[in-house]
């Protein structure tokens, strides 16, 4: 019975641990929106969508587009979906929220030089990476962006999780540029930012991993994450 109370009481606090990364990657986000030099891959759709969908916010898009990742997740996988993913379901509306919050909070901060939209850019990436490396670490359950990557993958076993990736993340790009050309005539949350993110927040969460990890398993009893090892590159959402 005391060891049931004690394996409970360490998964809710994973969950706040979990909640608490949601809610620094959500601020990230905000920060990217901010600095106007282009979100992450996995921002630039909900983002894009937004401006051309009014009065849908970008924390209402995302929920929708994580939606829709979990739809493919069990039409790929049918009957080896795993229940325990729908779990995805509720993290993506609370990231939904807090997304809107993260935006809210920063859209009064100052930014007017070309050198203060870098700084909130770099500001953004950092957070972004803070909180990617707390959901990692924190194995709850993986954000759905993730977690179609690894259905893609378990689904075409030939395909390697890292290629898969960077083929999600170009695709997500692709789309976010038709629908800004076609509907705004322009390029909307894709820009220089963009490919910063890219490049800066998996190699800043890998380098996070080790002590997060740490942290989750001395305090929170978690097992050694995959991503303290080096694993695979989590979905950065911002």
């Amino acid at each position: 019975m005391k060891q049931a109370k004690a394996d409970a009481l360490h998964y809710f606090l994973r969950v706040v641990y979990l909640c608490v990364g949601l809610l620094i990657m959500a601020v990230g986000v905000g920060f990217s929106i901010r600095a106007d030099l282009g979100t992450s891959p996995i921002s630039s759709v909900p983002y894009t969508l937004s401006l051309l969908c009014a009065p849908l916010t970008v924390g209402e898009i995302t929920i929708l587009m994580h939606c829709v990742f979990i739809l493919i997740q069990i039409l790929l996988l049918r009957r080896r979906y795993e229940l325990l993913q729908l779990l995805q379901l509720p993290v993506a509306v609370v990231f939904g929220v807090l997304t809107d919050f993260g935006v809210w909070l920063t859209e009064q901060i100052p930014c007017d030089a070309y050198w203060q939209q870098w700084i909130l850019c770099l500001v953004g990436v950092v957070l972004v990476a803070v909180g990617v490396s707390i959901e990692v670490t924190a194995q709850v359950v993986t954000l759905a962006g993730e977690g179609l990557v690894l259905a893609i993958c378990k689904a075409f076993p030939k395909l390697k999780f890292g290629t898969m990736k960077v083929v999600f993340d170009v695709t997500l790009v692709v789309i976010a540029c038709v629908c800004g050309l076609v509907g705004l005539h322009t390029l909307a949350g894709v820009r220089e930012g963009t490919v910063a993110a890219a490049l800066l927040v998996g190699t800043i969460a890998r380098r996070l991993n080790r002590p997060f990890g740490r942290f989750a398993a001395q305090v929170l009893h978690v097992p050694a994450a995959p991503g303290t090892a080096g694993a695979a590159n989590p979905s950065s959402p911002a």
